[in-house]
């Protein structure tokens, strides 16, 4: 425990998801011993990204404006739709290059331990989208953890009502694993995404 405003800093550190008490403590030292300058720099990036940082009205995406950059890029394919959990998660897809269409953030997944079911997420919000007939395919890309897998299911379900091709990503082995590291459910995956070799 130390003094009041090192220990005010310590707690709240500590708040950050992630970080423990003794990496709250790292910090703050770290904090404590940094230049005026850059800890000045820091508070300002953080006040900035409060005051300016809002999240998209279209996709839920992070934006600085009504829309993010994605849904206000007419080059995007408005036919596909990639649904995810988080907006980290469309930085994840965006990097592979991969996919020219459009994303939906549900803000979270269904997951009954944390209390968090399907009228707490963008569900509705997701389906408005989809009313004008414009979306020919949903990609379901929410984790592939039990939370993940719950809400990917209530999507299936909910969707196929809609009319549009609802697809879900692949998941099996990572490149560079050994197989004998895999659990049950990663190589039961890997069994039934298999693809026939061309030679």
């Amino acid at each position: 425990m130390y003094e009041g405003a090192v220990q005010d800093l310590i707690d709240e550190l500590g708040r950050l998801p992630g970080v423990g008490p003794k990496s709250a403590q790292r910090i703050a030292f770290h904090i404590l011993t940094a230049d005026e300058e850059d800890v000045t720099r820091l508070a300002q990036a953080l006040e900035k990204v409060k005051a300016t940082v809002r999240f998209c009205e279209t996709c839920g995406n992070v934006a600085e404006s009504e829309q993010c950059r994605i849904c206000a890029d007419p080059r995007r394919d408005p036919s596909a739709i990639c649904v995810v959990e988080e907006p980290k998660d469309v930085v994840a897809i965006e990097r592979t290059r991969e996919f020219r269409g459009r994303y939906h953030v549900l803000g979270g997944a269904i997951s009954p331990i944390e209390g968090i079911g399907p009228d707490d997420l963008r569900i509705t919000d997701l389906l408005t989208r989809l009313a004008d007939g414009t979306v020919d395919e949903v990609i379901i890309a929410t984790d592939p953890n039990l939370e993940g897998e719950a809400t990917a299911t209530y999507l299936g379900r909910i969707l196929k009502t809609v009319g549009v091709r609802v697809s879900r990503l692949a998941s099996g082995l990572p490149v560079g694993g050994d197989l004998e590291y895999a659990d049950e459910i990663t190589l039961g995956r890997a069994f039934e995404g298999r693809r026939l070799l061309h030679a």
